[in-house]
């Protein structure tokens, strides 16, 4: 655990980098860079990823059963892998779904637990804290293998070329969209950089890299999470949690990264 023990020092100095002025960047990009270096071995997400590993076999909900029969389309159980097939259409529910998206249809299925228990959470918190970090083992089983998601299929398709329009749609009060921050090359904000989706690497670098731990706020941040915030920003109304908006963009931006490394858990801003 020693490498855990430098997090504290790193989060206080780093505290302080992120409300330096405009003209500290360059020092605080520095420093953001020697951050990540020191926990290259240590990323905070394998804490999450420890628990979800144990909340993965642990009976939980009103049937008193476990996560580990549930079917992330490579069979009953089966993680390895996984995550890097999703989002997929799955036959028994008739939906494309995410990686989270599923994981509640198995907790609904195997464990009696309702949707709304993880719809209506606040993030970080109840059945969203559960969450993040079953999300987190699952898909850090897929780390260093490859995007495969091809989108052959006609329901697949559909969502990619819904993702696509989502991704261009602009609205809210600076008519913003999502190709606001991610349709250009070299593009940044503040300290973090923003790849652009419309381009298979930039896809690759995005999507390779979330689920992530956020050192901003000391969490692990899903997909799904990071898709909400990216419509906070927007200032637009906020998409329901595992809703088709939400799988669309997912699937979208996949199909984009087919081929790309994963890299999760990444570590961000």
């Amino acid at each position: 655990m020693k490498r855990y023990a430098i997090l504290g020092t790193f989060v206080v100095a780093l505290s302080g980098v992120m409300v330096a002025p405009a003209w500290a960047q360059t020092s605080a990009g520095e420093q953001l860079k020697a951050y990540r270096e020191a926990l290259a071995d240590g990323n905070p997400a394998e804490l999450y990823e420890m628990e979800g590993e144990e909340l993965w076999v642990k009976p939980m909900g009103p049937k008193k059963a476990s996560l580990d029969t549930c079917n992330l389309g490579l069979g009953p159980g089966v993680v390895k892998g996984a995550s890097a097939q999703l989002p997929r259409y799955f036959k028994d529910t008739n939906k494309v779904q995410d990686l989270e998206s599923r994981l509640m249809t198995c907790m609904l299925n195997i464990q009696g637990i309702p949707e709304s228990e993880t719809i209506d959470a606040p993030w970080g918190k109840g059945q969203k804290k559960v969450m993040a970090a079953v999300v987190a083992y699952v898909v850090t089983q897929s780390k260093g293998m490859k995007v495969d998601v091809p989108a052959n299929l006609p329901q697949e398709k559909k969502m990619v070329a819904l993702g696509e329009k989502l991704f261009y749609q602009q609205g809210g009060p600076m008519d913003f969209s999502c190709a606001s921050c991610h349709s250009v090359d070299n593009q940044r904000i503040r300290m973090q950089d923003l790849p652009n989706i419309t381009k298979a690497k930039g896809a690759q670098a995005g999507w390779g890299s979330w689920p992530a731990y956020r050192v901003g706020n000391g969490q692990f941040w899903t997909m799904q999470h990071r898709i909400n915030d990216c419509y906070r920003q927007q200032r637009m109304p906020f998409p329901i949690y595992g809703s088709d908006v939400t799988v669309a963009l997912s699937i979208y931006m996949a199909n984009k990264a087919n081929g790309g490394e994963i890299i999760t858990p990444g570590l961000k801003r």
